[in-house]
């Protein structure tokens, strides 16, 4: 890239969803290159990351979040990312252990305790029941679709298949799920946008925690997942047919931070 730029980044990863972060809070980041974004996200000729996000002066709460896809675009709501952000917003000082923040699907509360971070999610009222799968919104469109063997399906292939083929475009984030024992579940991702497996997706596995209470594979109102990257609980309450009071819960740590022309 050669847009003079010399660029303030920072590092973050929750359970292996890793994201370039950026204090834009003066407004200097150029917003509309998709090329850069898709740059600093490369592994081979950027930095490399799922995501960039920029932290940026919001009128209705602590901060606001905007977040871009590797793929140079700006997405639907990231939960991993939501995460990293809160830890990246006390790591800067703007908050201390609680915090309220803005994004493309509304108002976040999230709480950070050293490394652990439980965040809101937004209130889901619909989940299509289709025969082999379920569909949601859990502020990213998710398709859950459970498997007999998660740890040895080639997720980006079948992913794929589904993305597009049922999908179209636009497209939905692809959750396989096998389930394992007292409310636990093993969860593989394919990530529209990264167009690939990432180690974990923080919408996609609430969207299963969601899916599987609804079709009473799990009986708590406390759900443990196992992602590739690690270990997140999502708690939640019903509110008649739908879910209120979503929480994604689990680590958060920056990677590093550096600076890079482009």
């Amino acid at each position: 890239m050669k847009t003079g730029l010399t660029l303030e980044f920072y590092k973050y990863q929750g359970t292996g969803n890793d994201f370039v972060m950026v204090d834009n809070r003066k407004d200097t980041f150029p917003k509309e290159n998709t090329d850069l974004v898709k740059f600093l996200c490369d592994r081979r000729f950027g930095i490399g990351a799922d995501g960039l996000i920029l932290l940026e002066y919001d009128n209705l709460s602590d901060f606001k979040m905007v977040y871009y896809n590797s793929d140079g675009n700006t997405s639907t709501m990231c939960g991993n990312g939501g995460r990293c952000l809160v830890a990246f917003a006390r790591d800067l000082d703007i908050i201390k252990d609680k915090t309220t923040f803005n994004a493309i699907d509304g108002l976040h509360h999230a709480s950070i305790n050293k490394d652990v971070v439980a965040l809101q999610m937004i209130d889901v009222d619909l989940i299509q029941k289709k025969d082999k799968y379920s569909f949601l919104d859990t502020g990213s469109p998710h398709h859950v679709q459970i498997v007999a063997n998660v740890a040895s399906l080639d997720v980006k292939k079948e992913g794929a298949k589904l993305r597009y083929g049922l999908y179209g475009e636009s497209g939905s984030n692809i959750n396989f799920v096998t389930p394992l024992a007292d409310d636990t579940f093993e969860v593989r991702t394919y990530e529209r946008g990264v167009e690939d497996e990432t180690l974990s997706c923080g919408t996609g596995v609430t969207a299963v925690a969601l899916a599987m209470h609804k079709q009473k594979k799990a009986i708590s109102n406390t759900v443990k997942i196992k992602a590739r990257g690690g270990d997140l609980t999502i708690s939640f309450e019903q509110n008649g047919s739908g879910y209120k009071k979503v929480f994604l819960k689990g680590p958060a740590q920056k990677v590093f931070k550096g600076e890079i022309a482009c």
